[in-house]
């Protein structure tokens, strides 16, 4: 089984993040957030189109009825591709300037999770939103730092969750005809493995697959035990976020960032920023998309 880390896109994203696989177009989303910049990357052509959006976004998501949705500085959004035109849905933070949204995904009932949190000195200003498919706005935690991974068990009835600066994956019950969530709990706690965990995946085992900013690696959890199960190293510090995908989803896509990166640091990570992808030995599932 090979573990051999292929370069798919060498460029200096400053903070890519947002993996997502389009299993039925067969291509991967990603996008570089302080650069406005939304990427659709094509393996079967190696193309990596590029689509300003205008303002920093956080994440992308697939929509049901097609295009995509995004968070962004100034709230969710509707993105067409084809024509560029750019729909703010709803700004729960409008109030907030020094906000902006970061990470997120779509629930197993097709709605649309994603967090916020402060440009600078991050403590307790984010919160994470839920958007359902009414587009109503819906606030589910507050006094969070930076809001980032987030998945849900195949069973539909657990929601883990990262706040980076918590250092732990939490785990809520998740009601999936409501989108309710309760009793919290920590399932990985603090570690030195377990520190500044940002973008998370989850293979078709049901173990989480966490980028660790700063960590140069993915490493692989069980959420029942707590256990670290397996680490992939990459070669640059700045690890953000993975998704599966390929054909047969064994392939682990995974992003990066160059911010804050000085000369001396970057000649000696020159693939800071790219987007890499490997074969871990395992498959993961097919992504939500948004319902609205």
């Amino acid at each position: 089984m090979s573990r051999e880390v292929n370069v798919l896109v060498d460029i200096r994203a400053l903070v890519g993040e947002g993996a997502l696989w389009d299993e039925q177009a067969q291509l991967f989303y990603w996008v570089d957030i302080m650069s406005n910049a939304l990427y659709v990357y094509d393996p079967a052509t190696g193309q990596n189109r590029h689509y300003d959006i205008g303002q920093h976004v956080g994440t992308v998501v697939l929509r049901q009825s097609g295009g995509v949705m995004l968070a962004l500085a100034n709230g969710f959004a509707e993105y067409d591709l084809a024509s560029g035109k750019l729909t703010i849905l709803g700004d729960p933070e409008s109030h907030l300037p020094g906000n902006r949204f970061n990470d997120g995904k779509c629930d197993p009932g097709g709605r649309f999770w994603a967090g916020t949190m402060a440009y600078a000195n991050q403590s307790t200003q984010g919160s994470l939103y839920r958007l359902d498919a009414d587009l109503s706005v819906h606030k589910m935690l507050g006094n969070i730092a930076i809001s980032n991974g987030i998945v849900w068990s195949h069973d539909k009835r657990t929601m883990y969750y990262i706040d980076t600066m918590v250092h732990n994956v939490r785990a809520f019950d998740y009601d999936n005809a409501s989108g309710d969530i309760s009793h919290e709990r920590v399932v990985i706690p603090e570690s030195q493995e377990m520190r500044m965990p940002d973008g998370m995946a989850i293979d078709a085992d049901g173990n989480l697959w966490v980028a660790h900013f700063g960590g140069g690696c993915v490493r692989c959890w069980n959420p029942h035990t707590g256990q670290l199960i397996d680490q992939i190293d990459l070669p640059a510090k700045q690890i953000t976020s993975c998704a599966f995908g390929g054909a047969e989803l064994d392939t682990l896509f995974i992003t990066s960032a160059a911010i804050g990166l000085d000369a001396a640091a970057l000649a000696k990570q020159p693939l800071a920023g790219s987007l890499f992808a490997v074969k871990p030995g395992v498959r993961g599932v097919p992504t939500y998309r948004f319902a609205g």
